[in-house]
């Protein structure tokens, strides 16, 4: 009884407005004109475009800054690493290396009979850095390694650097590339000081 009642208030109502469609809509629904009830309008849609164009010209740059931190990132991992060999070729009186290879882009870190030593923190594992199957330097590629024209640089007792063939380092240089940035990680002859410059 109460349904007819309402209903036949609605009808009353729905005849008495000029939009008769809107004002069913709004009384049943409860909601002024609304994609419950009628769709979506003009100015919704614009809205909604305006959103996802701000969303994305914000996403495009930060995808191009990723791989600008992941090449600052992988230069100071390189350079710390290095520093590493050295201070580990110090304190236990010997020669210690790192190894690069531009084709797996990674590189390892060697004891004087040539073994690859273990990971100080990750443990049971070996020293080998690979930026292709690292999340968070995949952006990055070694794009060339020079020392002396070796892609080895060893450390003596003293931290004095050499190349791969035993030689005193003149030159050592590793180029890192990410897209059209690049940076270099640079060791000084004799003293063995790593720098990015």
């Amino acid at each position: 009884m109460r349904q007819n009642r309402k209903m036949k208030e609605i009808t009353m109502l729905d005849s008495n407005s000029n939009n008769s469609g809107r004002s069913r809509c709004n009384r049943q629904c409860g909601y002024t004109y609304s994609a419950f009830c009628g769709g979506f309008t003009l100015i919704e849609i614009i809205i909604v475009v305006v959103i996802l164009a701000l969303a994305g010209m914000m996403i495009v740059p930060m995808i191009n800054s990723a791989g600008s931190v992941q090449l600052g990132t992988a230069a100071n991992v390189i350079a710390a690493d290095m520093e590493y060999a050295k201070s580990m070729a110090i304190s236990r009186g010997q020669f210690y290396s790192v190894e690069f290879d531009k084709t797996t882009e990674s590189y390892r870190i060697k004891d004087q009979a040539g073994a690859v030593i273990s990971h100080p923190v990750k443990k049971g594992f070996d020293y080998i850095v690979d930026f292709k199957n690292d999340g968070r330097l995949n952006k990055v590629d070694i794009a060339d390694v020079s020392f002396n024209g070796t892609n080895e640089i060893k450390f003596d007792y003293l931290g004095s650097p050499y190349d791969g063939s035993d030689g005193a380092l003149n030159s050592g240089v590793v180029t890192l590339q990410s897209g059209d940035s690049t940076i270099t990680v640079v060791v000084e002859p004799v003293t063995g000081l790593i720098t990015i410059p």
